[in-house]
């Protein structure tokens, strides 16, 4: 084992550790770990996973004391223990920078608490001040969506469309997404298309669609689901998705969608 190979180890099995075990079990961990005796170390672990209540926990922490001991001992506990800390307060202000909500239409239970689809789409548009992007397969009857967009537009933010193609796949009762979005939408959005030359082709001469669903705003918002841009994915389907606030995924998503049209996979119609 090389030097260096024993702090990354430790660095990374504490992110893991950090993932899992709430700040305050952190803290109980990394001060137990500091003070143990890697000499007697038997009796130290069996002291240190006794510390953590709860049975889950304790496991995790055994597995993550094991994997210290038989592949990184050059480490020193004061060093896993920083090592500890540093992954906890790191986690922790992740956490408080991105939340993840589960967004739902369909029947309700009671039990698991869901925002309704269009309501966080909504909220989404709403929010934003510089900049949306809004991708989905299919477009038909949104008004409240709509809506948020030209309320958007008067705000002066930037908004691109993105849609399966201009029509309908032949055969499949064909209409505008133009038409669907309004032409006061048309009118203040940029709207892009994926050209059937750009797409792949299984053996049979199938084209691959645009299947996506999902709505970014100025780079910290992102909702994202099975839901299509329609009246029945907001009222009577089954749909189920995310909405995420902060960290970097609304960021990433949007440069994804910025290189596919820089590089013309997607073109404006």
């Amino acid at each position: 084992m090389s030097p260096s190979s024993g702090p990354l180890l430790v660095a990374n099995e504490a992110g893991r550790l950090a993932s899992a075990l709430p700040l305050s079990v952190l803290h109980t961990l990394a001060e137990a770990i500091q003070s143990c005796n890697p000499a007697d170390w038997p009796w130290s672990k069996a002291r240190i996973a006794g510390g953590i209540s709860q049975p889950y926990y304790r496991s995790l922490v055994a597995s993550f004391l094991d994997t210290w001991q038989s592949e990184a001992k050059i480490v020193s506990p004061e060093a896993v223990a920083a090592a500890l800390l540093t992954a906890a307060h790191s986690e922790q202000a992740h956490q408080q920078h991105q939340s993840v909500e589960l967004v739902w239409t369909g029947p309700e239970t009671g039990i698991v608490p869901f925002r309704h689809t269009e309501q966080a789409i909504l909220q989404v548009l709403d929010s934003a001040q510089e900049r949306i992007t809004l991708v989905s397969y299919a477009v038909y009857r949104i008004p409240h969506v709509c809506g948020a967009l030209v309320r958007a537009a008067r705000r002066g933010v930037k908004i691109s469309v993105i849609v399966e193609t201009p029509d309908k796949l032949e055969g499949e009762n064909e209409y505008s997404t133009l038409r669907a979005l309004g032409d006061d939408v048309a009118a203040c959005s940029a709207v892009y298309y994926w050209p059937k030359d750009q797409r792949g082709r299984d053996d049979n001469g199938k084209l691959g669609i645009l299947h996506m669903k999902c709505a970014v705003a100025d780079g910290r918002w992102l909702f994202l689901s099975s839901a299509n841009l329609t009246e029945y994915a907001f009222t009577i389907n089954m749909e189920l998705g995310v909405l995420v606030t902060g960290g970097k995924l609304p960021g990433q998503v949007q440069e994804h969608f910025d290189r596919l049209i820089e590089k013309e996979v997607l073109v404006r119609l």
